[in-house]
């Protein structure tokens, strides 16, 4: 029997278009992997992109979506008595932006877990000395009580918050951490903001009532009810204003 030729069936992966699209994220991810700061979830961000977009023939990517310097390291630090919704507030608004953000328990021994000012429990993702020697893109501290206490007696801590300054790079606290946290460690000067509480504003210098107060690249912030402020002007600082506006509309904010 005489057989009818058929087209050749070319395989998804194998396609042209594809092939094109797994060289580039091909060459992406070697970037990455020769970066300090490569981590599982880079990985899983370049392989939901390219899921995304199903490797149409159009594929590209652009320099602000991909690069590696896209994507911002955030460290939160906590403690036993960390304010929960200034904590909550950074962590879920800046990976709203895109940021890795990442959770530092300053507990001794290495405990992860922490009960938050108002009873809630939450789970760091390291120990504060697994964030030494490595590279952030902002540092960012919540309040709360004695919460704020036990991040200022954490020297590694005061050793990456210190090593922000020297280099210029972005650190942030809010309600009684910068009172407690950076002024009592010469990290903040003239003009910053806190919680507005008796023997807080007074270890401070100048302290004005603002919500938000961005000093180059020091930011402060007054207390819960001012935290998702807080994290916008974050992210804006990271990300741009055009994205914190996207960010702050689909939040309602």
């Amino acid at each position: 029997t005489k057989r009818t030729p058929t087209a050749p069936t070319i395989l998804p992966f194998l396609h042209p278009s594809s092939m094109k699209t797994s060289m580039a994220l091909a060459l992406l991810i070697g970037r990455l992997a020769s970066s300090s700061a490569f981590t599982i979830n880079s990985a899983l961000r370049v392989a939901s992109l390219s899921s995304s977009h199903r490797f149409q023939n159009n594929f590209s990517y652009s320099s602000t979506t991909l690069s590696m310097s896209s994507t911002k390291r955030v460290l939160v630090p906590i403690a036993d008595d960390s304010e929960e919704i200034e904590t909550t507030c950074i962590t879920d608004t800046l990976t709203r932006f895109g940021a890795e953000v990442v959770v530092a328990s300053v507990k001794p021994g290495g405990e992860l877990v922490c009960k938050m000012s108002r009873g809630v429990k939450m789970v760091a993702d390291i120990p504060i000395d697994e964030a030494t020697g490595q590279e952030w893109d902002l540092v960012a501290l919540p309040g709360g009580m004695p919460g704020a206490e036990y991040l200022r007696d954490s020297a590694p801590l005061i050793s990456i918050l210190e090593n922000q300054k020297a280099k210029g790079k972005m650190y942030a606290a809010i309600c009684a951490a910068p009172a407690i946290v950076l002024a009592s460690k010469g990290l903040i000067g003239e003009g910053a903001t806190g919680y507005p509480a008796p023997g807080l504003l007074e270890k401070m210098s100048s302290p004005v009532g603002d919500d938000v107060v961005v000093q180059g690249n020091v930011v402060t912030s007054k207390g819960p009810g001012t935290a998702l402020k807080f994290a916008i002007a974050l992210g804006e600082q990271l990300y741009g204003a055009e994205k914190a506006k996207e960010i702050a509309d689909e939040m309602l904010a």
